[in-house]
């Protein structure tokens, strides 16, 4: 006989992201609201859009997040670092960082953990490092993973979805290594709230999704069938 999952609350732990290049400003005010009103931990928009989002989350719970050097995460260690103070400047508390594979691929390590760590100590905000897990090996990965923890970052982020999304089996990985010294945030191609409640389940601790209202509404439509 097959074991019910339980029910999760998916709400606490939802990114709301907003990362489309064609958003508005409506669009950005919408998400805001929902954020509000569903109280997601986060509001996740590119750096143009920060200063917005700050004056519409003023005294509300969820946090302003922005990504750095989204998707690619090839410009200079400068440049990322300017890019993240001035975000911190605006008033984002949040950076999901894009990490540079090529330091990965390469076995530069030691400037991978630099620029990192350079970011954290220099912002001093929650700083979630973004990977691209299914680009990389397992040996890659567990490297990576270490590298990261040591940097001082706050979080692991699976994913930028744009080649492949987060898995049961990366979550399982990223929390055997971790052992929650950081948290884990798992981004990328989740369309379900079964998904959404199996990464939880697996050791997620963030969700990065731009259909936070829908798997709520699919979570909804769970509980009434019950």
């Amino acid at each position: 006989m097959a074991v019910e999952q339980p029910e999760i609350d998916i709400a606490p732990f939802i990114d709301h992201s907003l990362l489309t290049i064609t958003a508005t400003p409506e669009e950005v005010s919408k998400f805001c609201s929902e954020a509000d009103q569903f109280r997601f931990p986060s509001v996740c928009v590119y750096p143009f859009y920060v200063n917005k989002v700050v004056d519409l989350l003023h005294g509300k719970n969820p946090t302003v997040c922005t990504v750095i050097n989204f998707p690619n995460g090839k410009a200079t260690s400068k440049i990322k670092l300017y890019e993240a103070l001035e975000a911190v400047e605006s008033g984002a508390s949040e950076l999901d960082v894009m990490v540079n594979l090529t330091y990965i691929k390469t076995g530069q390590t030691n400037e991978l953990h630099r620029e990192i760590a350079e970011i954290c100590e220099e912002t001093g905000q929650t700083v979630k490092a973004i990977l691209e897990m299914a680009l990389l090996s397992e040996e890659e990965k567990r490297l990576v993973i270490e590298v990261l923890m040591d940097a001082g970052v706050a979080f692991i982020v699976t994913n930028t979805g744009w080649y492949g999304g987060a898995t049961v089996a990366d979550v399982k990985l990223l929390k055997k290594i971790t052992k929650a010294n950081v948290g884990i945030k798992a981004a990328g191609g989740i369309k379900t709230y079964k998904q959404a409640a199996d990464l939880i389940l697996a050791g997620a601790t963030r969700l990065g999704t731009s259909r936070g209202l829908e798997l709520l509404n699919q979570q909804n439509a769970q509980s009434e069938l019950k």
